[in-house]
C-alpha cells in the first residue's frame, strides 16, 4: 500500500517557486481586498495558515512545501484496520492526540479570525466554509451568533477536533473522551497534568498530533465505546470526527460546500495551499460558475496560474483589520461589536514559522515509560 500527503504537484510547485508572486506593499493589498469583498455576499474558503497567528502550525511552509517531511501521519486506512497492526496504529494515534489535545483546546482566536467574524457579523461574508479542525472561527464568531445561525453558515470542510466518534455511529464530545483515557492511562494522565502545571507546550500539528520519542505505545489502553458494550459487542476503533489523510469527506459535506459556492456572488480564498483536492474543487466550481475569486496567502499554491484567480500575496494578519474598516466604513466606529471585534485576538505564531519548512519537527522525549522499547512505527511509503 503507497500512501501519501496531498500536496500541490511538483511541476506547478516549481513554477511558482521559480516564478513567485510578488508581495505587494500593504495599502495596495488593503485596497485590491476591500475592493472585491465590498459588493459583500462573499464566500470565504479557509485554510491552516489563518491559524498560525493563533500558535497553530500550518502543514505547509512558505515554500509551499510539506513541513515535516520526516513526519508520518497516521492515515485513515490504518486507524480503523481491524488487526493487531491497527491496533498499534490507533495507540500510537490516541497517546500522541491524548498529549496534544490540550494546547489545541485552549487555543485563542487571532486578529484575522475575529476580522472574518466581523465581515461575517457585517453581512459582507455570509458563509464561510473552513478545511480548519480547531474551531477557532467558531470562537471568534459566537460573540453574536449562536449555535443554529453559526450551523446554518459555516462548514467544517474536515469536521472537528471537538468530537469523536466510534466505527458504528456513536458520537461523544472530545472532553468526555479525554477524561476516558486519561482513566484509562493513568501514568499518561499525571504526565500531562505535570506537563500542564509546568507551563510546557509540545509543538502540535493543526490536527492535535504531536511527535513522541522514546516511548512504547504496547500498553496504552483505549477504552471501548460504551454505547457499543451496551448493545452486546466490543469495539475500541475510535476517530476524532474530522477527515484523516486517505479519507473522503462526506457526500453530504461535498454537496453543501458546493452549495455554499453557488449562493455566492464571488469566493474569497484565505490561508492555504489548495493541496487537498476537496479545497481545490471548490475553487474550481467558482470558477466554472464564473465567480470572481481572490486568493490570499503567502507562497506557493495549487491555485497559482489558473485563469480566473487573482492573487494578493501578503500575511493576513499585516492585512485582514484594515481591510474590515475600509469595507465597513464608519460602522467600525458606532458598531460596538464590529469595535470590540477590531480589537481582539491573538497574535502569537509558533516560535521559528517559516523557518522549518525542510525540517522535522522538533519531537517531544519520552514520557512515564521505558526509553529502551523496542517498538517500531510500521513504515509506509509517503510520495
Amino acid at each position: 500500500m503507497r500512501l501519501s500527503v496531498p500536496n500541490i504537484p511538483p511541476a506547478l510547485l516549481a513554477a511558482s517557486i521559480a516564478r513567485p508572486t510578488p508581495q505587494i506593499p500593504r495599502a495596495a493589498a488593503v485596497e485590491r481586498i476591500s475592493e472585491f469583498l465590498s459588493p459583500g455576499n462573499a464566500v470565504v474558503l479557509t485554510g491552516a495558515g489563518v491559524s498560525v497567528d493563533s500558535g497553530v502550525k500550518a502543514y505547509r511552509g512558505k515554500d509551499g512545501r510539506y513541513m515535516n517531511p520526516n513526519y508520518q501521519p497516521i492515515f485513515y486506512q490504518q486507524l480503523i484496520e481491524d488487526s493487531p497492526r491497527g491496533a498499534a496504529f490507533r495507540q500510537r494515534y490516541w497517546l500522541r492526540a491524548y498529549i496534544g489535545y490540550s494546547p489545541v483546546r485552549k487555543t485563542l482566536p487571532n486578529t484575522t479570525h475575529y476580522a472574518l467574524a466581523a465581515l461575517q457579523h457585517a453581512a459582507v461574508i455570509p458563509r464561510l466554509i473552513t478545511q480548519n479542525v480547531d474551531g477557532l472561527h467558531h470562537k471568534a464568531i459566537r460573540r453574536v451568533w449562536d449555535e443554529e445561525t453559526i450551523k446554518e453558515r459555516m462548514l467544517e470542510l474536515h469536521g472537528s477536533i471537538f468530537k469523536v466518534q466510534c466505527r458504528h455511529g456513536h458520537e461523544y464530545p472530545r472532553e468526555v473522551f479525554q477524561d476516558w483515557l486519561g482513566a484509562a492511562n493513568p501514568r499518561w494522565k499525571t504526565y500531562l497534568d505535570d506537563m500542564e502545571r509546568q507551563g510546557i507546550k509540545p509543538k502540535t500539528n493543526p490536527d492535535g498530533d504531536v511527535v513522541l520519542e522514546n516511548v512504547s505505545y504496547d500498553d496504552y489502553v483505549i477504552p471501548n465505546c460504551p454505547d457499543c458494550l451496551s448493545e452486546g459487542r466490543t469495539n475500541n476503533v475510535l476517530k476524532p470526527d474530522f477527515v484523516f489523510f486517505g479519507e473522503s469527506i462526506g457526500q453530504s459535506v461535498k454537496d453543501r460546500s458546493y452549495k455554499f459556492i453557488e449562493e455566492a456572488d464571488r469566493l474569497f480564498v484565505v490561508g492555504t495551499t489548495l493541496a487537498t483536492y476537496s479545497a481545490f474543487r471548490l475553487l474550481k466550481h467558482a470558477i466554472e460558475l464564473r465567480k470572481p475569486v481572490l486568493l490570499l496567502n503567502v507562497g506557493p499554491t495549487r491555485a497559482d496560474g489558473v485563469h480566473g484567480v487573482d492573487k494578493v500575496e501578503i500575511p493576513t494578519g499585516e492585512v485582514m483589520r484594515d481591510v474590515v474598516r475600509e469595507v465597513v466604513g464608519g460602522r467600525a466606529q458606532y458598531d460596538p461589536v464590529l469595535r470590540d471585534m477590531l480589537l481582539s485576538g491573538v497574535d502569537a505564531p509558533p516560535a521559528g514559522y517559516g523557518d522549518e519548512s525542510r525540517a522535522p519537527h522538533a519531537a517531544m522525549t519520552s514520557g512515564p515509560v521505558s526509553p529502551a522499547s523496542d517498538f517500531r512505527e510500521p513504515n509506509e511509503a509517503l510520495s
